[in-house]
């Protein structure tokens, strides 16, 4: 009869320890699929590693002071396309709506889809950094061949004049780097450069 207590409660603590254990891992599989949206929102709001602020207007009153914005554009190796900016720079008044052009080229022979991926520097700036529009929102699919321009439409939060952490930052670069994007229209990662 002892035997069978014995039995019994070791059952029972088997069973506690089996759902224990079940209970985290499901939990740390729950946190690695919440953890890129709940980083990704942490940067937004923070402006953590230089990632912007996203507005829907600029501010009425706009201020008398302006900061430098300098334009970076970048292609992965994997993407054949060409991407530059129109301007390499521009001063700008705080608070003020200002429009910024690049141009991107698919200089393969099939029609390729990107995403764009952006962040600005000194990264201390990013949360004062808002884009009203941008061509990074979304994938781009170029034909073969075809030239686009692709304009951002930004401002620079009048507050970063009055942070004490952002008073020695007159320029700030906007770079982008242009990917392949996962589910690119033309299938499979390949060289498709003409002539290659």
């Amino acid at each position: 009869m002892a035997d069978q207590k014995h039995t019994d409660k070791t059952k029972v603590r088997n069973t506690r320890v089996l759902l224990g254990c079940v209970a985290v891992v499901g939990g740390m599989i729950g946190l690695s699929y919440a953890s890129v949206p709940l980083y990704a929102l942490f940067c937004q709001v923070t402006g953590y590693g230089g990632t912007t602020q996203v507005a829907t207007e600029a501010p009425v009153d706009v201020s008398e002071k302006t900061i430098k914005i300098r334009f970076n554009a970048d292609v992965n190796s994997k993407l054949p396309w060409q991407f530059k900016p129109e301007q390499r720079e521009m001063t700008v008044h705080l608070g003020q709506d200002n429009l910024a052009h690049y141009t991107a080229e698919n200089m393969s022979v099939k029609p390729i889809t990107g995403q764009a991926v952006y962040n600005v520097t000194p990264l201390k700036a990013g949360q004062y950094f808002s884009k009203i529009a941008c061509f990074c929102f979304d994938e781009q699919t170029l034909q073969p061949g075809q030239r686009v321009d692709m304009p951002v439409s930004f401002y620079v939060d009048p507050a970063i004049a009055e942070d004490l952490n952002t008073q020695d930052v007159k320029t700030i670069t906007l770079s982008y780097t242009f990917y392949r994007a996962e589910a690119s229209v033309e299938g499979p990662d390949s060289d498709e450069r003409q002539g290659g």
